[in-house]
């Protein structure tokens, strides 16, 4: 038992039920008790017992052995939506930007060593991945990641690239340690990150800080792009200045 599941006011069923809604991220086909039993490390008796409560709920539905999700949780995603400030702002900034650089354009912030996106507008999806607010991607070889990194201290980078899961996800992927903090140290002397075909070829992106008015860093601001389209010369001189510019803006209404 960990420390978290030795205090008193830890409630473990809670925990383990949102671990098995958590396991369906970016599955479409259904799961099946054993496929949740084996992503959560739980018993299978666990977890279903989980699954069949979350189907009494409305919250998932079954077909033969799998279970899917239902739309009823997206009330758990409007709940964060409809209570974070810097969701419900960014939103209307996004859909601005996107239509000055006709551009998919997102928010995220950090999370342990995931980046989670918590706006978003794409009148253009240009990445085989379908990313949607809640989404979460590694954040060493992502332009929002580099960027929210860049403003750790010292102490927190060093904890995050010795824990962070870190390998090629395409061959333009930088995976030496060094090499990413490096391009990290880039992000915050730049006030930008420009990553090229790193997380997946074909797709540039582009991300700036969205900062308060005491400085301070509170989230990533981006843009994604075809690589065969716009080259890494028009991403800084055209879509570059947009950002900074709605990230001023964000920035502004948040404090």
């Amino acid at each position: 038992m960990d420390e978290t599941e030795a205090n008193p006011d830890f409630v473990l069923s809670l925990a383990r039920g949102l671990q098995v809604i958590e396991a369906f991220q970016g599955d479409r086909r259904g799961l099946t008790v054993s496929d949740i039993a084996e992503r959560t490390q739980l018993s299978r008796a666990a977890v279903r017992r989980l699954l069949l409560t979350l189907e009494m709920l409305g919250y998932a539905q079954r077909h033969g052995p799998s279970f899917f999700l239902t739309s009823r949780i997206l009330r758990l995603g409007f709940s964060f939506v409809t209570s974070n400030s810097l969701a419900g702002m960014a939103q209307p900034v996004l859909e601005q930007l996107s239509a000055r650089i006709h551009e998919s354009c997102s928010v995220s912030v950090l999370e342990g060593d995931q980046i989670v996106y918590v706006a978003r507008s794409a009148p253009k999806r240009v990445m085989t991945i379908d990313l949607g607010v809640g989404s979460r991607l590694p954040a060493y070889c992502t332009s929002m990641g580099r960027v929210l990194l860049a403003a750790v201290d010292a102490d927190e980078l060093d904890r995050y690239l010795g824990s962070a899961r870190i390998e090629s996800l395409t061959p333009k992927t930088a995976i030496d340690p060094g090499e990413i903090r490096r391009l990290i140290r880039r992000a915050g002397d730049d006030g930008f990150a420009l990553v090229d075909q790193e997380l997946e070829l074909g797709l540039r992106s582009i991300a700036v800080p969205v900062a308060g008015r005491s400085g301070k860093i509170l989230a990533a601001m981006n843009s994604g792009v075809s690589a065969s389209r716009v080259s890494v010369e028009q991403m800084t001189a055209d879509i570059l200045p947009a950002l900074r510019d709605h990230a001023r803006l964000l920035g502004q209404l948040l404090t």
